[in-house]
């Protein structure tokens, strides 16, 4: 026993991996799911495959800030079990589902604001038409979303990451599958166009939502954790959701906001530029996401381990996050810089596209700048990761938000004030991102994270 925990020491590359993992895959299920969407849509003309990024970004900008409160649940119920207190992890998800059925008319309420929204942004109207039909009818998913991020949260808090991940293998799947129906009326169904994507995007995520709800409620997990005697508000459980997961509510939605307002002010620019700035996120999009499987892994490791008082081997995990992520981001390095003229030709529409044949040299030159910052991608996930896992939440929210709200007057003065190619503008951006990606290392290596409490063992409160 005792060689065997030589070879595989806690917050080991094993350790990390056997969660980490299930999450890549469950994270990259839901990339294939989103670009296999473009990916249709693109068959039909390059302005429509731009209306479901547009939109799909807005939708997903409104959900984010219960999102991010939500997703807090997977450090919570991370810390409570590795302080012995298991009976409370069922109670982190009743009081993330309440949060979820009481976002849903919140959520629904700002739909007028996002349409005016996009006028404002000057997005061009046969764009907007399109956009605005898409981001409506995925709007209406909000409660599939985060009632599935509240169980989402519960397994990879407890470990149990393949079922977040065959969860997300079956919404990809039901998600391919109905969309090729309905976008392109197979089978005897109407063609629904960029419609039929939404549908197919809801239908998905309903799927998913219901391999969780079985899991969760499988005899031996309902009795492991009391699942019946936590449906209930539990003030003192609600508090500590709201009050760490506030700040990455908070954050996930200002940073989502500031990346769709980079969007549409590129989608502003003209439908060249919008093809072109699609395209290129479409695949930032396929390279950075797997990413996020990862930061899970460490989030889930170091708040078990600091709720276990072990800092020392939630620094080993955070080690262990960052070979998996650096190691990842080398391949697409390398992917980028070398075929970016292949990854572009991949949305070439069937038909004749003049706006396509226009956008495909600026989306290779963009394509390859964007190499530049997927090893930065890599650290910042890992040590983000860490912190958030540890509860330094607020902290990594302030440099986070200020990083994302710099780069929207930094592109407005580059490509409205200034007028440059939007490329120069693009590069731009790059060189603030760079800046400071290197600011979250800083932060942990002041070691601040390690003296944080959360939760206590059963000696303390809640």
């Amino acid at each position: 026993m005792e060689n065997k925990q030589k070879t595989t020491p806690a917050g080991g590359l094993r350790e990390m991996s056997a969660i980490a993992m299930p999450m890549v895959v469950s994270q990259a299920c839901e990339t294939l799911l989103i670009f296999t969407d473009r990916l249709f849509l693109a068959q039909l003309g390059s302005t429509t495959m731009s209306a479901a990024m547009a939109g799909g970004l807005t939708s997903f900008m409104l959900m984010t800030f219960f999102i991010g409160l939500i997703g807090y649940s997977t450090a919570l119920v991370a810390q409570y079990l590795g302080a012995g207190r298991k009976e409370l992890c069922a109670f982190v998800v009743t009081q993330a589902a309440l949060l979820a059925i009481l976002a849903t008319p919140v959520i629904l309420a700002a739909k007028p604001l996002a349409h005016w929204f996009f006028s404002v942004l000057e997005i061009p109207a046969e764009q907007r038409h399109q956009q605005q039909l898409y981001f409506d009818i995925l709007l209406y998913g909000t409660p599939l979303v985060l009632l599935r991020g509240s169980l989402s949260g519960f397994f990879s808090g407890i470990g149990r990451t393949r079922v977040v991940m065959l969860s997300a293998g079956v919404a990809m799947l039901v998600n391919i599958g109905a969309n090729y129906l309905l976008i392109f009326g197979k089978l005897g169904l109407p063609a629904l166009g960029i419609r039929g994507a939404a549908y197919g995007t809801l239908l998905g995520s309903l799927c998913a939502l219901l391999v969780m709800l079985t899991a969760y409620l499988k005899g031996s997990n309902r009795r492991e954790f009391e699942i019946f005697a936590s449906l209930r508000l539990d003030r003192a459980v609600m508090g500590k959701l709201l009050r760490f997961g506030s700040p990455s509510g908070v954050e996930l939605f200002l940073n989502l906001l500031a990346f769709t307002l980079v969007i549409l002010i590129f989608h502003g620019h003209g439908l060249v530029t919008a093809t072109a700035i699609t395209i290129v996120f479409n695949w930032d999009m396929v390279s950075f996401v797997p990413l996020l499987g990862i930061q899970i892994g460490v989030l889930s490791l170091v708040g078990r381990y600091m709720g276990a008082g072990r800092p020392d081997i939630a620094e080993r995990a955070t080690r262990s996050g960052l070979k998996m992520t650096l190691a990842y981001s080398s391949v697409i390095l390398l992917i980028f810089v070398s075929i970016p003229e292949v990854l572009v030709a991949v949305f070439e529409p069937r038909h004749s596209d003049a706006i396509f044949v226009e956008a495909a040299p600026l989306a290779v030159h963009m394509l390859r700048l964007a190499s530049l910052y997927v090893l930065a991608d890599a650290m910042m996930v890992v040590f983000s990761g860490a912190l958030r896992g540890a509860g330094d939440t607020f902290w990594a929210m302030c440099l986070s938000v200020c990083m994302h709200w710099l780069l929207v007057p930094v592109l407005l003065v580059f490509l409205k004030v200034l007028d440059v190619p939007p490329q120069t503008a693009w590069l731009a951006l790059i060189a603030f991102f760079l800046s400071f990606s290197g600011l979250f290392y800083w932060r942990y290596r002041m070691g601040k994270w390690k003296s944080l409490v959360v939760v206590r063992d059963r000696g303390g409160s809640s």
